[in-house]
């Protein structure tokens, strides 16, 4: 079954053909033991061979140690004849083989069972290949990449269990399968690309040879169409029949109803139509009836109450109508019943839901019931979910709902309940409640949000981690007692009318990763407390979702101020929404913290002064609506670093000079600028920008004579004493030899706050530590130095915008480049201790790391200075510099590769301590004048103080580069780099970005990409088009190869640095092997 299936597989196909094989080894097993063995015969033994040629395993895979003996009847995966030494099976599932299904397996002609699945096979199957093995029984091939038609079954034949499910087989399914297959039992083809119609006939009992044993069909995830075929219930011992995810039209043959031994009929995902017939009830074993989203009409047959063994009733998105039989709680054995998204009503409370006791899930919504919430429900105490979301409903939430103490999951929005005080008082007693979800009620008297701090005790809600009361017109303010949910991760109190302001306390739940407040009466500014959200702030929020009340779906009110479309929690970002209030004041340089956001809306409010340049430190944003604010300024340049920003808008503002363009600026519409008169580009009114951006121009007064000349006469004092105290220092450096200047306490050399001097003396004073082993030009920099090199960190400058901050270059006097980081985040280090950490890294010396030369502490910021790149980073040539990828051919990918994973290697291995990059990706890539690579960005996180969490368990990530084990634990490791190391490989081979939302779904994540063309056989359509055809081809497959070793899900399976770097250098030299020989 395909994974949206939501019910179980059947075991009953693959149950037989295990069972078969099961003894068969064994008997094989025994006989081998109990008789002397005959030698294999040397045809077959030639074939075997002939096979090993056209196949080679993954890197990571044990090789096939066939040459050894040459015997082949003891070879791994060979059972033979103890009398004939003729080969009778091979079996080498899972040994990650590369390569084609040889022709020569055709002189195995003693051949019965053949399993070569869950391998990266590719190729077509050879035609005569069912011809050739005229005895095999049982042929398994599932899960490779095989392509091409499924060959001719042939009059003869004694093939029982036939498995090509999840390969890329194409054309129509050959009828001879069925009308030769005499004596099949199990027939797999699901997940492949298969086209045409359901053979016909199946069973036809007018045909002596058709396939009257069958008990297994599997069809399902192809691109079939036309009618379900009669005769199916002449298949008198038919468990399964399975054609959901495909394109069948027409109704279901009544015929259908006659294959009493069905226990699964999955139809699940097709076009269907028409009634379910009442013969329905004649399928007395059935345990699985799945016809959910066709076009099913009618009621529900009475008749379905005759299904006894019932246990999932999956009939959702149809067209339904009528009301629940009566007799559908005769289903004793029912445990999910989901109609949700049909026309089905009638007076809910009216059924006897108190004879289904193992109903666990139940699924109403989107119908058109009346009533109240039925009593008859609360017996049935073994439900986890329900669903009564958008129907007619009304009265309130009874107490007796106490006694569904297994509840997960609750969901009643937009119906018309009332006393929302009275619900939370009651629901907070179910301690498994994990999702409340009562939007859109409680309209009907204009409730008041409850208020009272007791109303949730400290037991109450324990287990809640989604809440929402969107669209119930409450009044009130934000409730106090919401601090107490210290498991909540998604919060929607939107379209109300909440007043007040927005609580600094959010930023007390940890788990918080959605929070909207938009559409309601919210005044005051954003709390700076908010962007230390811990779950904000990390790597990694969703890892911090419990997944098991995502059984059913989770709707909460939509984000984007329609009524008809809702997000559903599986696929919620981590996301604020506080659009359409009435907030001022700046928005906080402060948002840079939240790194793991995804979408940020704060359109619709009274936002006012510039757009933060550390809004660009966001770089997992997919949405930004800065829209109908009060906002000045210039759009920062850097935001165009942004990679995955898909949603900008910052309309109707009073923004001034040029639209940044490049990145995905460049598709964004003139809609986004509109309505800002002072914004000059290509894609607004104004095109040609001639002058700089005006400043806000301040109210003008008539100066005070008297003022003047005391601000005068002070200045000329202050400015002695500022003469004085520099000649003093000066001295002092001149004096003080440079071994000492490392153990200055930066904290003494400004007086600022004892004679009250000017914060501008700092910038003349403030003293740059240069590390005395650099062989550059500037040892003796100084603060005004670096202001004037940078143009006092002129937006212009900006050159990088990572995790950790903004990057700018800054030219000196002679010339000379470097790269300034100008560190964000909380200072939370000591200075002492800051200066041991960078002391620290700046131990860390290797050709292909980006030197750290020196730091600073300037007026509370942190200042690293590093060595210019001159050729910027691998995320520059690769995704942005329109000719990039055309300069970089595949010997300078390779060689970035290479020299990446040295860098890498001296991290993990022989820097000490070892360090733990966090954020390996290919903007933390440079690339000097030679193109050599540098890695860049590493052991930061030791510099930054994250809020509640101490340093090493804090991750940084972004979003494609992140391995899955970070989705539950919040401990970085070595393998985790590695992973992020896979992807880049990925990037340098494909020149895709790791995720790109522009791109369709199936194609927007990098790795599940290539995984699933790896699946299908199409590794050479993985590379760059740029790449192919120039006679690398050998060399990208081994590098591939190496990539995906890298990004394994199971992070133990993944190799070292080490010998990831041992295999780069190989490359185009030796196979890889993990030994490297």
């Amino acid at each position: 079954m395909r994974p949206d299936s939501p019910g179980p597989t059947t075991p009953c196909s693959r149950r037989a053909m295990l069972c078969h094989l099961a003894l068969l080894l064994l008997l094989l097993l025994a006989c081998h033991a109990l008789s002397s063995s005959a030698a294999c015969d040397p045809s077959d033994r030639d074939a075997l061979r002939s096979f090993l040629s056209g196949v080679s395993p993954l890197p990571s895979a044990d090789p096939l140690n066939w040459a050894a003996d040459p015997d082949c009847c003891g070879w791994e995966g060979v059972l033979c004849d103890p009398t004939t030494g003729r080969v009778l099976s091979l079996l080498l599932p899972g040994r990650l083989l590369n390569g084609t299904v040889s022709p020569s397996l055709g002189n195995l002609t003693s051949l019965t069972h053949l399993n070569l699945s869950r391998n990266r096979l590719s190729g077509a199957l050879p035609a005569d290949f069912f011809a050739a093995l005229g005895v095999l029984r049982v042929l398994d091939l599932s899960f490779n990449g095989l392509s091409g038609d499924i060959p001719y079954l042939p009059r003869d034949n004694a093939v029982q269990a036939l498995d090509l499910s999840s390969n890329a087989f194409r054309g129509a399914i050959p009828p001879s399968i069925f009308q030769f297959g005499w004596n099949l039992i199990s027939f797999n083809a699901s997940d492949n690309r298969l086209a045409g119609t359901i053979p016909s006939p199946i069973c036809d009992p007018a045909m002596a040879n058709s396939s009257r044993l069958v008990r297994s069909l599997d069809f399902s995830g192809n691109n079939l169409s036309g009618e379900i075929p009669s005769g199916l219930g002449s298949c008198s011992d038919l468990a399964v029949f399975r054609a959901g995810f495909n394109s069948l039209t027409g109704e279901v043959p009544g015929d259908l109803y006659a294959a009493t031994s069905l226990v699964e009929l999955s139809l699940h995902l097709n076009r269907l139509n028409g009634p379910i017939g009442d013969g329905i009830g004649n399928l007395s074993n059935l345990r699985f009836l799945l016809l959910y989203s066709n076009n099913f009409s009618g009621s529900i047959p009475a008749s379905i109450g005759k299904l006894a063994k019932l246990e999932y009733l999956l009939l959702y998105i149809n067209n339904l109508t009528g009301s629940l039989p009566s007799s559908l709680n005769n289903c004793v054995s029912l445990k999910k019943l989901i109609l949700r998204v049909n026309h089905l009503g009638g007076d809910i409370s009216a059924f006897d839901f108190s004879r289904l006791q193992k109903l666990t899930t139940l699924d109403l919504g989107d119908n058109n019931f009346t009533g109240k919430l039925p009593s008859s429900l609360y017996s049935c105490k073994s439900l986890t979910a329900i669903r009564f979301a958008t129907n007619r409903l009304e009265g309130q939430i009874p107490p007796e709902i106490l006694s569904l103490q297994s509840l997960t999951f609750l969901s009643i929005s937009n119906n018309s309940l009332s006393n929302i005080t009275g619900a939370i008082s009651i629901l907070m007693n179910l301690k498994n409640l994990s999702a409340v979800i009562l939007s859109m009620n409680f309209g009907g008297g204009g409730e008041a949000m409850p208020q009272d701090d007791n109303i949730i005790h400290s037991d109450g809600f324990p287990s809640l981690q989604i809440l929402a009361l969107g669209g119930c017109q409450l009044t009130g303010e934000v409730p106090i007692w919401l601090n107490r949910l210290k498991g909540l991760e998604v919060l929607d109190l939107s379209q109300n009318f909440i007043k007040g302001t927005i609580p600094g306390w959010f930023a007390g739940l940890p788990n918080l990763f959605y929070l909207d407040l938009s559409s309601n009466l919210l005044s005051g500014g954003f709390p700076v407390e908010l962007t230390r959200s811990l779950a904000l702030t990390s790597a990694n929020p969703i890892a911090l979702l419990n997944q098991t009340y995502l059984e059913l779906p989770v709707f909460v009110m939509p984000n984007n101020a329609t009524n008809q479309q809702y997000n559903q929690l599986s696929n919620l970002p981590p996301a604020i929404y506080l659009f359409n209030n009435s907030l001022t004041g700046p928005i906080p340089v402060e948002i840079g913290q939240l790194t793991s956001l995804h979408v940020l809306d704060l359109h619709h409010n009274h936002f006012s002064g510039s757009i933060p340049n550390e809004i660009c430190l966001l770089t997992n944003l997919e949405k930004l609506d800065l829209s109908s604010n009060e906002l000045t300024g210039a759009i920062p340049a850097s935001l165009k670093g942004l990679h995955f920003l898909s949603s900008f808008s910052v309309a109707d503002n009073d923004l001034q000079g040029p639209v940044p363009t490049g990145g995905q600026f460049d598709t964004f519409p003139n809609s986004s600028f509109m309505g800002n008169p002072g914004l000059c580009g290509e894609v607004v009114q104004n095109k040609t920008c001639n002058s700089q951006p005006k400043l806000p121009s301040m109210p003008r007064k008539h100066p005070n004579k008297k003022l003047i000349v005391g601000l005068i006469v002070g200045t000329c004092f202050i400015a002695g004493l500022m003469i004085t105290f520099g000649l003093w220092v000066l001295s002092k450096r001149r004096i003080s030899p440079r071994r000492d200047t490392d153990n200055t306490d930066l904290d003494n050399i400004s007086i600022n706050s004892t004679l009250g001097i000017a914060r501008e003396l700092d910038k003349d004073t403030s003293l740059v530590i240069v590390f005395q082993d650099n062989m550059n030009d500037f040892k003796d920099l100084t603060i005004s130095e670096i202001l004037a090199a940078t143009d006092n960190f002129n937006q212009a400058n900006i050159i990088g915008c990572g995790a950790f901050g903004l990057v700018y270059r800054a030219i000196l006097p002679n010339g000379e480049k470097l790269a300034v980081k100008k560190l964000s985040g909380d200072m939370g280090l000591m200075e002492k201790e800051f200066k041991a950490e960078v002391e620290v890294l700046s131990n860390a010396r290797h050709e292909n790391l980006v030197a750290l030369q020196g730091y600073c502490i300037h007026e509370g910021s942190r200042l690293l200075i590093y060595t210019y790149m001159e050729n910027g980073s691998l995320d520059y040539w690769l995704h942005e510099k329109s000719d990039g990828p055309a300069q970089l051919d595949w010997p300078s990918r390779l060689k970035i590769a290479q020299g990446a994973s040295c860098g890498l290697a001296y991290m993990h291995l022989i820097c000490e301590p070892h360090i733990v990059h966090r954020d390996i990706k290919s903007s933390n890539i440079l690339l000097d004048e030679k193109f050599e690579a540098h890695v860049a960005d590493f052991g930061l996180s030791r510099l930054i103080l994250p809020y509640h969490t101490h340093v090493t368990t804090e991750l940084v990530g972004t979003l494609g580069y992140i391995p899955p084990e970070y989705a539950h634990s919040w401990i970085a490791t070595l393998r985790g780099d590695v992973y992020s190391f896979g992807v880049v490989m990925l990037e340098l081979l494909t020149g895709k970005r790791p995720v790109d939302v522009s791109k369709p779904k199936e194609s927007r994540e990098l790795v599940k990409w290539v995984h699933e063309m790896g699946k299908q056989g199409r590794q050479e359509q993985i590379f760059d088009s740029l790449l192919r055809g120039k006679g690398f081809e050998d060399q990208m497959l081994q590098v591939l190869d190496v990539a995906m070793l890298c990004v394994n899900d199971n992070p133990v399976k993944r190799p070292t640095i080490k010998e990831v770097v041992d295999w780069l250098k190989n490359v185009g030299i030796n196979s890889l092997t993990p030994n490297g020989k």
